[in-house]
């Protein structure tokens, strides 16, 4: 007797399994989501990982090389001007750098997200007090802003986030209204008006899904656009104060040795590099896998 086929097989690959195929079979989504997935890693086991205290001075141990110019495997990755371990201060300054991105892509998202399809979805006088709000954000310069506001305010963990968090907006509502503005008419739009859906429940559950590979893709490069703010804002004394370990400021304070000891700066500059280029990378991927009939 013919034994009766299994459904899987008449029915092929459900979304999820094709939508974790096109994930593991592209290659810049892959090395971006390994490599951010071991600095979350790194980061959530600092305490664990990092070799000394990263607060710790010892000007006895001041200016030590790292081992690959002749250190010692006591500090691998060397010491700064204070004789604090480069490593241990690299291991936490991850903490700083992922915790910022996160936080300020988060808040400038629900900012931008909810301005954007208000706007998209509502039209008329919505959508032309939404605009004329993104033309004022986009007239003021982000760095020139956030520096005088941290200056104002002073520099600290807290104020820099939210000074991000504020500032970064302008994309998120720029893509959501234009992807609202797309489906707002689709049919299945129209079906859920028909059928007395509340406006919020359409917003949530018939158009938000429908732009959430947009939306994915513009959260990945805020983060690394946040990222890439605070190390400005930290390298030029504006940012994360000292001794808290961030990888702007392990910049600003190898700046002075750069002709004598440039390790002091490549190797958080390095890594800095590495963290933007993977979190760009997993976007891009993402937004490939997520719309991939808008793909070649």
């Amino acid at each position: 007797m013919t034994a009766l086929p299994d459904i899987a097989e008449i029915t092929g690959p459900t979304p999820g399994q094709q939508l974790r195929k096109r994930m593991f079979g592209h290659q810049g989504f892959m090395i971006g989501a390994i490599f951010l997935a071991l600095l979350v890693l790194v980061a959530i086991l600092a305490p664990v990982l990092a070799p000394h205290d990263p607060y710790a001075q010892s000007l006895g141990d001041r200016m030590v090389r790292p081992v690959f110019m002749g250190g010692t495997w006591e500090h691998p990755l060397g010491t700064d001007h204070l004789g604090r371990d480069y490593l241990s201060r690299l291991i936490y300054g991850a903490q700083i750098s992922l915790l910022i991105g996160a936080i300020a892509a988060l808040i400038s998202g629900l900012i931008g997200t909810t301005l954007g399809i208000a706007a998209g979805y509502f039209g008329g006088r919505v959508d032309a007090v939404v605009t004329f709000l993104i033309n004022v954000r986009l007239a003021m310069p982000v760095v020139l802003v956030a520096l005088a506001v941290v200056a104002i305010l002073g520099g600290s963990l807290n104020v820099v986030i939210g000074v991000l968090g504020l500032l970064l907006w302008d994309r998120f509502a720029v893509v959501m209204r234009a992807s609202t503005l797309q489906i707002r008419n689709r049919e299945f739009v129209a079906a859920a008006r028909a059928i007395g859906c509340s406006t919020p429940r359409i917003l949530l559950s018939e158009i938000l899904p429908n732009i959430l590979n947009n939306l994915i893709v513009v959260v990945t490069l805020e983060m690394a656009h946040a990222i890439l703010l605070e190390a400005a804002l930290s390298f030029l004394g504006l940012g994360v104060q000292p001794p808290t370990p961030s990888w702007g400021l392990m910049v600003s304070e190898g700046k002075n040795m750069m002709l004598f000891e440039p390790w002091l700066v490549l190797i958080p500059g390095a890594v800095l590099f590495l963290l933007v280029l993977a979190i760009n990378l997993m976007g891009d991927g993402l937004r490939d896998v997520t719309a991939p009939e808008n793909r070649n």
